[in-house]
Order: structure tokens, then C-alpha cells, then sequence
């Protein structure tokens, strides 16, 4: 399966990118990680333990301790896919977590981001 190597990436290796991404385009480390609490319901020491613990994206996901019911609302294109239409629940889930980020990049406003607006 070719998503198995994405799924069992570490995710202490790709936050830093999703925090470089966001800090190029002038946004903050705690702007990423407001949208990884928001997505996943981890707060700041929950997210620092998965850190700590090396996991994987699988593991990252799949002991989240909730995730948002308007994750749903999260739509559009990343990598040419519109994340609505992924049928593999942990890729949509990643996948919203990079639109997530993209828009935070793009300037949008965190309460437009986390489907407040």
C-alpha cells in the first residue's frame, strides 16, 4: 500500500516542517500547534508526549484524544486531492491537518481556519 509509508512517517519529523511552513509566511509555531489541538484534542503537553515519543502519523491520529466533529468542514485541495473526497480516513485526516497548515500560511484568519466564521 502506498500510503503506508506516509502513515508510519514520524511525526516529530514532520512538525517542524508544518512550523517552517506557517513561520515563512510570517505565522507562529503557536498558530500550528492552536490548529493541532483544535484538529486532534491534544493540548500542549499531549502533543510535547507524542513528540517525545517519536511516533508515527498512524499512532499520532490514532490516540488522539478527540477529533474535532468539524474537521468535516475542512475542504479543498492539497497535493491536486480535494481532501473531502479521500475515502481513507488517517490520509483525510492528515491531509486536513496540510490544509489546515496551507490556510494558516495563505494569511487566513484562525477563527476562519478552525470553521468559526
Amino acid at each position: 500500500m502506498k500510503n503506508e509509508k506516509v502513515y508510519k512517517m514520524a511525526f516529530s519529523r514532520v512538525y517542524p516542517l508544518l512550523v517552517q511552513k506557517a513561520e515563512r509566511k510570517g505565522r507562529t509555531k503557536g498558530e500550528v500547534d492552536t490548529l493541532i489541538f483544535w484538529l486532534t484534542g491534544y493540548d500542549e503537553a499531549g502533543l510535547q508526549a507524542q513528540l517525545d515519543k517519536d511516533v508515527d502519523y498512524e499512532t499520532f491520529f490514532a490516540e488522539a484524544p478527540q477529533m474535532n466533529p468539524n474537521a468535516e468542514k475542512i475542504t479543498g485541495v492539497v497535493c491536486g486531492v480535494r481532501v473531502e473526497n479521500i475515502e481513507e480516513p488517517l490520509m483525510q485526516k492528515i491531509r486536513w491537518l496540510d490544509k489546515l497548515v496551507d490556510e494558516l500560511a495563505k494569511g487566513k484568519s484562525l477563527e476562519k481556519i478552525l470553521r468559526k466564521a
